[in-house]
């Protein structure tokens, strides 16, 4: 087994206390767009002093149809999205690494996005690991959530890249992703790799 790079590095300063949303965000869609308003919401409520993480996970794996795009691209989509969001107050983005080593997930991650603070999310077995090492957790309602997995955006994404029609891609992808975001991916050729990526669907998972 390759081991995979440790990229990028931890910051020298990683954020104080906040309230942190995890993810692979590949690609961002309204799921994800779900989860950070309503971290947001939870955060004006309850630690207005504090600021919003979003940590992009998977920053260090090989481009692959699990992996379509690179961290500095999911995070583009971020940002692009929260220009028209009801976000007012910028999250701080950080990257983070995978090490494929669960029990040590936390402790690795809180280099990246801080320690100690407000963990929320959607994720059953995301949100045991954080409650295991000492966080504050919150769980993230999820309606329509088979709508959302990634798996499945991105085999939609798969079948529209080669469509060279944007009024076609947009009618079918835009209930799944926002439509910033989309016009983003066809802008700059983010759909269009994923023709090349792989042999048949992918997989559940």
């Amino acid at each position: 087994m390759t081991e995979l790079p440790m990229t990028p590095g931890p910051p020298d300063s990683p954020p104080p206390p906040s309230v942190v949303v995890l993810g692979r965000f590949q690609p961002f869609h309204r799921g994800h767009a779900h989860m950070l308003e309503f971290a947001d919401s939870w955060r004006l409520k309850n630690m207005p002093n504090a600021s919003l993480v979003v940590a992009i996970g998977s920053s260090n794996r090989p481009e692959n149809l699990r992996n379509p795009w690179t961290h500095s691209e999911r995070s583009e989509m971020i940002y692009r999205w929260l220009e028209s969001s009801s976000i007012r107050d910028t999250p701080i983005i950080v990257t983070i690494p995978d090490i494929d080593d669960p029990p040590n997930w936390v402790s690795h991650a809180e280099l990246y996005h801080g320690r100690s603070g407000v963990f929320l999310s959607s994720d059953a077995s995301s949100l045991k690991l954080y409650e295991d090492s000492g966080w504050n957790t919150i769980q993230i309602p999820m309606e329509d959530r088979e709508r959302f997995e990634g798996w499945r955006v991105r085999e939609t994404a798969r079948m529209m890249s080669t469509i060279d029609d944007p009024e076609a891609v947009r009618e079918v992808l835009t209930p799944t992703i926002p439509e910033s975001v989309l016009m983003l991916m066809i802008d700059n050729q983010y759909l269009r790799r994923l023709a090349f990526m792989g042999e048949g669907g992918e997989p559940v998972g």
